[in-house]
C-alpha cells in the first residue's frame, strides 16, 4: 500500500468517525477525532478552537440534533498527511450546504487540524 493509499484510508476512517460524533454529539466520540492540542476551524479565516476540551465544548454548544441532517461525501484529494473532503449536507428543514474539509492527520489517525468550509446552496428561481 502506498503512502497515498494509506492516508486516504485514514481520512476515510476519520470522516466515518466524524459522522459518528456528529450523530451522537458524545464527548468521547468527539475526543477520538482530535489530538489533545488539535485545532478546529468552523470557518476558514476565523481563529481556531484549540485543544480537545475546547473543541468538545464548542461542538456540544453548536451541535446539530441527531436525525436532522444527511451527509454525502467523498475524498477530493490527498497531499501527504492532509486530506481534502467534498460533501453535501442536507438538513430536514430544507437547507443544503456544499462542504469542503481540510484534515491534517497525526500518525495515530487523529486530526491535528480540521477546517471546514460550508456554502449554502440557494434555491433556483
Amino acid at each position: 500500500m502506498t503512502d497515498r493509499e494509506s492516508t486516504e484510508r485514514r481520512i476515510r476512517s476519520w470522516v466515518e468517525a466524524y459522522v459518528t460524533a456528529w450523530t451522537s454529539n458524545e464527548p468521547a466520540d468527539i475526543r477520538a477525532l482530535f489530538t489533545d492540542d488539535g485545532e478546529y476551524r468552523t470557518e476558514p479565516w476565523v481563529s481556531p478552537t484549540i485543544g480537545i476540551d475546547a473543541v468538545i465544548a464548542q461542538w456540544v454548544e453548536i451541535a446539530d440534533a441527531p436525525g436532522s441532517w444527511e451527509f454525502e461525501w467523498d475524498t477530493a484529494g490527498i497531499d501527504g498527511a492532509r486530506g481534502f473532503v467534498e460533501g453535501v449536507t442536507r438538513y430536514a428543514d430544507g437547507r443544503v450546504y456544499n462542504n469542503l474539509w481540510i484534515i491534517d492527520l497525526a500518525a495515530d489517525g487523529r486530526a491535528t487540524s480540521f477546517t471546514e468550509w460550508w456554502m449554502k446552496q440557494t434555491p433556483e428561481s
